[in-house]
C-alpha cells in the first residue's frame, strides 16, 4: 500500500472530496458531449493540431479565463476565512495550500496566458504578417503551458497541493517542512510551462524583428507590438533563471542535494535571490503588454495619435532594464547591510519615473480628444488613478527603513493587487472586449459590459483598500485567523464583501459572452471601433491567411493614415499564399511532458524514462520530417475575399 498511499491527499476535507466528484462528473460530461455531437474529428483537425496563431491565441485566452475562475475561487475562500475573527471555515494547512495555489495559478497560468494569448492573436495582424516565425513551435509552447497548468491543478485532488506560498521559500519548501509531494508539483509544473514560455519569447522576438510588413520600421510599430517585443526580451533573459532555480530545488527535494538547505554548505537565501531575479521582471512581463493594450485603446477612443510615441518606447526600454536591478527590495528585512538596501531602494524608486511618463502620455492623449466612453475605455480610464495609487504605495515600500513596518503585512498584499488588478486584469478585460469582434465577428453587449465594469471596479476598491489600513495596523499576510481583540474584523468583512462584488462582475462578463453570442448582430463590419492600427484593416473574423495582399505601411497608425490621408494599404495582385500544415506532434509531445512531470512528482522513474524517450523520439522525428507546408490558391483566396467583401480597401 505504500506506493498507492503517496497519491492520497494528506489533509482531506469535504470541499476536496466534493471537488474530486465535480472534476469526475465534468470530465465525463465533456467526453459524452463531444462524442454525442460527433466533434472529436473537428476538435482534432481544427483546434488540437492547429498551428494557426489566431486559434492558438484563443486557446490561451480560454485557458486563462478558466484559470481566472480557478484562482478566483481560492481568493474568495481566503476572504471568507478572514472575514470574521477566529473563523474555522479553513484550517491552517488548507489555508496555506489555498493561498499558495491562488498565487501560482493567477500569476503563471492566468495572467501570463492571457497576455501571451492576446500577443498570439494580435501581434502578427498588427505587423502585417500571416503567422508567427515558428508556427509549430508556437503550438508546442501553448501545449507545454497547458500541460504544466493541468499538472499543477490536479495536485489538490492527487497527492496534495503545494503549501509553501507562491514564492516557495526554502527551507519551508524543503522536505523537512513540506512533507507531501505538493512542492514537487510546483517544481515540475512550472518547469514544463516555463519551457513553453521561453519558446514563446524566442518566437515572438523573431516574428517582430523579421516579419513586419513593408515600410513598418521599428519606430512605426504599434505600441502593443513594442510592448510585446520588450516583454519577450525580458522573458528570454528572466525565465532561464527560474527554470534553473526550480531544477536546483527539485534536486534538493528529490535527490538529496543541499543548494537551498541551511546545512552542508547550502544557502536558503540563494533561492530568494534567484526567485526574485526572475520575479520582479515577471511583474513587467505582465504589466508592459497591458501598457501596450491601454495605449491602443486610449488612442482609438480619444481619436488622437498617441502622445509622445518616442518617449513611450524609451520608457518601456528603461523599465525593462531597471526591472532586473530592483529584486532585493523583496527582502529589505532579511539581513543585507544598509548600503545594499540603499542602492536597491534608489533603483526601485527610479523605475517609477518612466512609469510616470506613461501616465502623462495617456492623459495628454486624452487631452482635447473626442473621448468615447466605451467599455474598453472605461477600464482604461479607471486604470490610471488606481494604478497610480498602487505605484505610490510601491514607492512607500521602496523606502528600506519604512519597509520594516510594511513587510509581510496586508499593506503589501494591497499594494501588489493594486498594481496587478488595474494594471493587468483591467487591461485583459479591456483588450478582450476591444479585440472580441476581430476574433469572433460580433461585439459584446456594451450595456452588460458596463455593469460588469462597475461591479469589478467598486468590488476591487472595497476588497483591497481596507487591507492598507489593517496592514498598517499590523495584520500579517498569510495568517489564516486572528483574534477579535485585534479589531481587524470589520475591515476584513468589508474586503470579503468587495471580493463578492468582484466575483459577480466576472460572472456578468460570462453572461455577456453568452448573451452576445445569442443575440449580437453579425454585421458589425471590419472596423467597428473606427480604430487606427493594421489588425482592423482585415476582415472580421480574420481569414486563415490574415491578409490577402501584404499591406504597405507609412506610419505607426497605418489604418488611420489610410482612412484620413488616402494612403493605399493594399497594392498588387493576388498570389497564392504559403501556410504551415497542422501537426499533432506538439500536443503529443506536451502529453509526454505531462507524463514525465507526473511520474517525477511521485518518484515513478520508469514513467520518467519512458516519457523522456518518447520526447526524444518526437524531437528526432521533427528533425528528419519533410514538411514544406501547403499553398492556398488564388482561386480559394478570391472566393474567400468575395465572401468577405474584397481584398482591397
Amino acid at each position: 500500500m505504500e506506493f498507492f498511499e503517496r497519491f492520497a491527499i494528506p489533509h482531506p476535507s469535504p470541499m476536496i472530496y466534493a471537488s474530486m466528484v465535480a472534476i469526475g462528473l465534468v470530465s465525463i460530461a465533456i467526453v459524452v458531449g463531444i462524442t454525442y455531437f460527433k466533434k472529436w474529428n473537428y476538435l482534432w483537425t481544427e483546434w488540437l493540431t492547429t498551428t494557426d496563431h489566431k486559434r492558438i491565441g484563443i486557446m490561451y485566452l480560454i485557458s486563462a479565463l478558466l484559470m481566472l475562475f480557478r484562482g478566483g475561487a481560492d481568493a474568495v475562500m481566503m476572504r471568507l476565512q478572514t472575514a470574521v475573527p477566529e473563523n474555522s471555515f479553513l484550517d491552517a494547512q488548507h489555508y496555506n495550500e489555498v493561498f499558495t495555489t491562488h498565487g501560482v495559478v493567477m500569476i503563471f497560468f492566468m495572467a501570463m496566458a492571457f497576455v501571451i494569448g492576446l500577443m498570439n492573436y494580435i501581434v502578427p495582424l498588427q505587423i502585417g504578417a500571416r503567422d508567427v516565425a515558428f508556427p509549430r513551435l508556437n503550438a508546442l509552447s501553448f501545449w507545454l503551458y497547458f500541460a504544466g497548468a493541468m499538472l499543477f491543478n490536479i495536485s489538490f485532488v492527487i497527492g496534495g497541493s503545494p503549501d509553501a506560498g507562491w514564492t516557495n521559500y526554502y527551507p519551508l519548501a524543503g522536505t523537512d517542512f513540506s512533507t507531501s509531494v505538493g512542492v514537487n508539483y510546483y517544481n515540475w509544473a512550472l518547469q514544463i510551462s516555463g519551457i513553453g514560455t521561453l519558446m514563446t519569447g524566442i518566437n515572438f522576438i523573431a516574428t517582430i524583428i523579421k516579419m513586419r510588413a513593408p515600410g513598418m520600421t521599428l519606430m512605426k510599430m504599434p505600441m502593443f507590438v513594442w510592448s510585446a517585443l520588450i516583454t519577450n526580451v525580458i522573458i528570454v533573459f528572466a525565465f532561464p533563471v527560474l527554470t534553473i532555480a526550480l531544477l536546483m530545488g527539485t534536486f534538493d527535494r528529490q535527490f538529496g542535494t543541499f543548494f537551498f538547505a541551511t546545512t552542508n554548505g547550502g544557502m536558503d537565501m540563494m533561492w530568494a535571490n534567484l526567485f526574485w531575479i526572475w520575479g520582479h521582471p515577471e511583474v513587467y512581463i505582465l504589466i508592459l503588454p497591458a501598457f501596450g493594450i491601454y495605449s491602443q485603446i486610449i488612442s482609438t477612443f480619444s481619436e488622437r495619435n498617441l502622445y509622445g510615441y518616442k518617449s513611450m518606447v524609451a520608457s518601456m526600454v528603461i523599465i525593462s532594464l531597471l526591472s532586473f536591478v530592483v529584486w532585493v527590495h523583496h527582502f529589505f528585512t532579511m539581513g543585507q547591510d544598509a548600503v545594499t538596501n540603499s542602492i536597491f531602494s534608489i533603483t526601485t524608486m527610479a523605475i517609477a519615473v518612466p512609469t510616470g511618463i506613461k501616465i502623462f502620455n495617456w492623459l495628454l492623449t486624452m487631452w482635447k480628444g473626442k473621448i468615447r466612453f466605451t467599455t474598453p475605455m472605461l477600464y482604461s480610464v479607471a486604470f490610471i488613478p488606481l494604478f497610480t495609487i498602487g505605484g505610490v504605495t510601491g514607492v512607500m515600500l521602496a523606502i528600506a527603513s519604512a519597509d520594516y513596518q510594511y513587510h509581510n503585512t496586508m499593506f503589501l498584499v494591497a499594494h501588489f493587487h493594486n498594481v496587478i488588478i488595474p494594471g493587468v486584469v483591467f487591461a485583459m478585460i479591456a483588450g478582450l472586449i476591444y479585440w472580441w469582434p476581430k476574433m469572433f465577428g460580433f461585439m459584446l453587449n456594451e450595456r452588460i459590459g458596463k455593469w460588469a465594469f462597475w461591479f469589478i471596479t467598486v468590488g476591487f476598491c472595497l476588497a483591497f483598500f481596507p487591507m492598507y489600513i489593517t496592514g498598517l495596523d499590523g495584520q500579517a499576510r498569510r495568517m489564516y485567523t486572528y483574534s477579535e481583540a485585534t479589531g481587524f474584523g470589520p475591515l476584513n468583512m468589508l474586503s470579503f464583501f468587495g471580493a463578492g462584488l468582484l466575483a459577480i462582475g466576472f460572472v456578468i462578463i460570462v453572461y455577456n459572452v453568452y448573451y452576445s453570442f445569442r443575440y449580437a448582430p453579425r454585421n458589425v463590419g471590419d472596423d467597428p471601433w473606427n480604430a487606427r492600427s493594421l489588425e482592423w484593416a482585415t476582415h472580421n473574423p480574420v481569414p486563415e491567411y490574415n491578409f490577402a495582399l501584404t499591406p504597405n505601411v507609412v506610419s505607426s497608425e497605418a489604418l488611420w493614415d489610410a482612412k484620413k490621408n488616402g494612403h493605399t494599404l493594399f497594392k498588387g495582385k493576388l498570389e497564392e499564399i504559403h501556410m504551415p500544415n497542422n501537426s499533432g506532434a506538439p500536443i503529443i509531445m506536451a502529453g509526454l511532458f505531462f507524463v514525465l512531470g507526473f511520474s517525477a512528482v511521485f518518484y515513478i522513474w520508469p514513467g520518467v524514462i519512458i516519457a523522456g524517450i518518447g520526447i526524444l523520439i518526437c524531437l528526432a522525428y521533427r528533425s528528419f520530417e519533410k514538411d514544406h507546408g501547403r499553398h492556398i490558391s488564388t482561386e480559394e483566396i478570391q472566393e474567400t475575399e468575395d465572401r468577405f467583401g474584397g481584398a482591397n480597401k
